[in-house]
């Protein structure tokens, strides 16, 4: 283990080395163009007799320049468009202009952006969570249905049509029942494997986007996560349940029944409570085991989450959120902000891997009875 750990350490240590380097450059680089890009304008800014913030001298020196340089049309309108350009950036208040605010990483944008990393932070820690329990119990209820023998909704309904032999009230409302059931999986199914920005629109005119909860429901119930999840820890349940050891378990006398109860079967509480299973249950063991395997797909399952909820803010053009203000320092080329955001990104997805593997290597000693 330390030596996955010296590795997680010298990778940080590496890459953000490379990104401080990259920051330094792209800051000392976009210095050297502006001062440039004012030295190639300075020459026209301080003609004598001639004063660029009266609409007639700007049209004669637009006249003149036509003059001077008349197969340079295109070239000559840009220096005139950038020489008003500049004059309007020393005359207005940057603060005041999209875009224009204090450029570069200063001490109140770094505190910006630490606040943002904390709602950031807050909301991945909440859906992840929420997403392993969630996943667990889902797939449980699935598992103990299929141990059960219950098909799908719309093989009960197909199996209740086959004996039909007259109609009966009773028999109408339980076929409406299952079709009312299939139905509400569907709907489940389909907001759940919906793209957040689709759910995100259609709720936007009735709901405050900009809210935490709202970030945290939608990175739990959007773009497949929790079924993703759920699917993969039902494989591992599934797979459990099939080895030699379960059965070996059963000839020794532990329960078995999967019917719903607290003995001899499993209980409705413990669906919600994996933790609190009973120790004779053979599907205990089947958990434990099918858990331990899980852990280390968190890691997957966590860098899918970060990737969607800076989609998610990118898409919904929520201000003060960390996944808007990368997108808005690109687009206005603060490149030096932008790669310190996705400094910080990273650094998010590296210390869950680090949690990660020092919860597994904890798990890993209690299989192998280690002290």
């Amino acid at each position: 283990m330390k030596i996955h750990l010296a590795e997680h350490l010298l990778t940080i240590l590496l890459v953000t080395g490379a990104f401080v380097i990259l920051v330094l450059a792209v800051s000392g680089r976009e210095a050297e163009e502006r001062a440039v890009h004012v030295r190639n304008l300075e020459p026209y800014l301080h003609l004598d007799g001639v004063d660029l913030g009266d609409p007639l001298d700007r049209a004669l020196f637009r006249e003149t320049l036509r003059i001077f340089h008349p197969g340079r049309a295109a070239g000559n309108d840009s220096l005139a468009e950038a020489i008003e350009a500049y004059r309007q950036e020393q005359f207005a208040g940057q603060i005041y202009k999209t875009g224009g605010e204090e450029r570069g990483l200063s001490g109140r944008r770094l505190r910006s952006l630490g606040g943002m990393y904390g709602q950031f932070i807050l909301v991945y820690l909440v859906v992840i969570l929420i997403t392993y329990r969630a996943a667990q119990s889902l797939a449980i209820f699935r598992y103990v249905k299929m141990k059960q023998g219950r098909s799908s909704y719309l093989r009960q309904l197909a199996g209740h049509s086959r004996g039909f032999t007259r109609l009966t009230v009773r028999w109408f409302l339980a076929s409406l029942a299952l079709v009312f059931k299939a139905l509400a999986k569907g709907v489940a199914y389909a907001v759940l494997f919906t793209p957040a920005y689709v759910i995100a629109y259609a709720l936007r005119s009735g709901v405050e986007t900009d809210s935490l909860l709202f970030m945290v429901v939608l990175g739990v119930v959007s773009n497949g996560l929790l079924i993703g999840v759920t699917n993969r820890f039902f494989a591992f349940l599934t797979a459990e349940g099939r080895k030699g050891y379960v059965q070996t378990a059963v000839v020794k006398n532990l329960d078995a029944s999967y019917e719903w109860g607290d003995r001899p079967g499993v209980s409705l509480r413990s669906v919600l409570r994996p933790a609190g299973l009973v120790p004779a249950h053979v599907f205990r063991h089947i958990f434990l085991n099918a858990r331990f395997q899980f852990i280390p797909t968190v890691k997957e399952h966590a860098s899918f989450l970060i990737t969607g909820l800076i989609i998610i803010e990118m898409a919904l053009n929520i201000q003060g959120h960390l996944g808007y203000e990368l997108l808005r320092t690109i687009l206005y080329r603060q490149y030096d902000v932008a790669v310190a955001i996705v400094l910080g990104i990273f650094l998010i997805v590296k210390t869950t891997e680090i949690v990660v593997d020092l919860w597994f290597h904890r798990e890993t000693r209690k299989y192998e009875n280690a002290r």
